[in-house]
Order: structure tokens, then sequence, then C-alpha cells
């Protein structure tokens, strides 16, 4: 069975943490022991990754250093983290698989991600990005810069950028190639850099894709039996935060679409990975799960998680 396992920020960093080489690199190591759970049971495996707080930190970085180095623009600092969080990924994972006697290639690809040059969310950016400002900075930044920076509900002044829909993969081919091969493949990182296609030539562009939503296209090119995304909650929850929430432990793609449609799914947390499920099981996928990455088996076997069917 072919799966795409998308992973939450919560495989990197943890709640608490500063996110240090050292934390990462260690809740990485944990991170591939699930991994390798999943592929010891003979799954083929696709492998993405969330990158919001190492792509904040280096926002943060090029801030900082910006009249030392010249800083770098949204779609480098995605190829930054893809890189980083990659090598993590791809060092503990080769090294959790060896322990166990299984050789397996992993490999990480810088992934582009294209959009479309029209797409409405340009116009409307709605993704935070990077660090916190207070009023008065933020308005000189938006002076010296043209960025657009708005209130952060949870706090202080934020830039804000476009996060257009994911429509295809630059890479695609080499994704199914390396998967006939039985390599182990980890893909749009971050939801990938975001490229447009102009004139038959490849441009990055100053926006962030959303990682479910791109781990659900994946799912949809390399034809995945099931799409597994991994997170820090345990269910996809109706009601959440209020006395009759309740958490959906099986329901079938119309039910799941219509709690979507009443609004049941905060844009900022569980929308866009149940609208990544939908997605992929109108296109015919078997199966969308989302649960706890600590529980990655579990969810799999339907003993853990939402698990959503057409």
């Amino acid at each position: 069975m072919r799966l795409v396992v998308a992973l939450g920020g919560n495989a990197l960093l943890r709640k608490g943490q500063k996110g240090t080489y050292w934390e990462q690199f260690e809740n990485a190591r944990k991170t591939a022991k699930f991994l390798a759970d999943i592929v010891e049971k003979g799954y083929e495996l696709v492998i993405t990754h969330g990158n919001g707080p190492q792509a904040g930190a280096i926002a943060l970085q090029n801030e900082i250093a910006k009249d030392t180095v010249p800083p770098m623009p949204l779609d480098v600092i995605n190829a930054e983290t893809q890189a980083l969080i990659g090598y993590m990924l791809q060092q503990s994972l080769i090294n959790e698989l060896h322990r166990r006697g299984i050789r397996r290639d992993v490999v990480a690809i810088v992934t582009q991600v294209v959009v479309r040059k029209n797409d409405p969310a340009f116009q409307n950016p709605t993704k935070f990005i990077g660090p916190y400002y207070n009023e008065e900075k933020a308005k000189r930044l938006m002076r010296e810069k043209g960025w657009i920076i708005k209130r952060d509900p949870r706090g202080g002044w934020r830039r804000v950028v476009p996060s257009p829909e994911p429509i295809d993969i630059v890479e695609k081919e080499v994704i199914l190639s390396l998967l006939r091969q039985g390599i182990i493949c980890i893909t749009v990182g971050g939801g990938g850099i975001p490229v447009i296609l102009e004139n038959g030539h490849y441009r990055g562009v100053e926006a962030v894709i959303d990682k479910d939503l791109a781990s659900s296209l994946v799912a949809r090119i390399i034809g995945a039996d099931m799409l597994v995304i991994l997170t820090d909650v345990e269910y996809v929850y109706i009601n959440f935060g209020k006395p009759d929430q309740k958490p959906l432990r099986e329901v079938t793609l119309e039910e799941i679409e219509k709690y979507y449609n009443e609004g049941h799914f905060p844009p900022g947390s569980m929308g866009p990975k149940v609208l990544g499920a939908i997605k992929f099981l109108k296109a015919g996928g078997k199966m969308a799960v989302i649960g706890h990455l600590e529980k990655a088996l579990d969810v799999l076997e339907g003993k853990s998680g939402t698990k959503i069917t057409r």
C-alpha cells in the first residue's frame, strides 16, 4: 500500500522548546522510529513535513542581520528549510532502518510547487510569517519594504503573505521514478517552494503554500492509497473547545465535507488538514486519516485518529 505521511511541526519542535539544533535532531530521531515502524510493516512511503518554526527563525535571522548580510526572499527561505529538515529526517530514518536491519535508501528532494499567477490569494495575503513587531515598527517596515503587516490575534504585528493553492509539482516525475526504485522520498517540505510558470520558465514568488494541501497534491499525483496527516492531537473534533465538543473517529467524505462547510475547522489549524483529505478522496483516494504523531502505527491500523472514507 502506498502512503503519503504528512508530518506536523511537532515532528521536529515540541511545545516549550527553543528550537536548538540538538532539540530538533533528537525530535527527528524520535519521529524516525514512528516512520520506521511504518516501513517495517511493508508500506511504500512518501514523507512530507511542515516548516513553520524553522522558516520563522530564518526570517528573524534575516531581519536581525540585514545590515550585514543581504536577506533572502521567501522562496529561498523555504528551500533552506527543506534542506535543513530533510537532512535531519533523512539521516535519522536511515540510521533507524539500519539499526533494524532494513537496507533502504532515503532521499530529501528540494521541491518546487507550481501555483497560479492569478491566484486570488496574491490579492489577499493571510498567512502570518516571521517575527512580531510593535505598531510603530510595523508601519515603518510597510513604508520601507512595501510589506503587508497585520495585527496577529496571538499578539503583536506580523507580516502576512499570500498562501496560493498548489496545482502541480515540478519534480513529480523524479518522485515517481524514485518510488519505482523502492526509495523513500521526503518532498514538498513546508508546502514546497512556490513557483509560477511564465513563458515556459519557472520563477519563485513571495508566498507560503500550506503543507497539508501540498501533501494532498503529492498523494493525488503518485496515486497513493492513503493520506496520513500526523499532528499533535489524536482526533479531529467538531465543536472544538466547547462543552459539547466531539471527536470524530470514523466519518464519510460526505459527512466531513458537511462539517467543513459549516465552519467546524479553523483555517489556521485543522481546516487545511481536512480540506487536504477532502481533495484527496474526491480525486479517488481510498482513505485519509488524521491523528497523533506518536500513535502513527495505531492511526494506520484504525486504533486511533480520525478515519475518513468515501
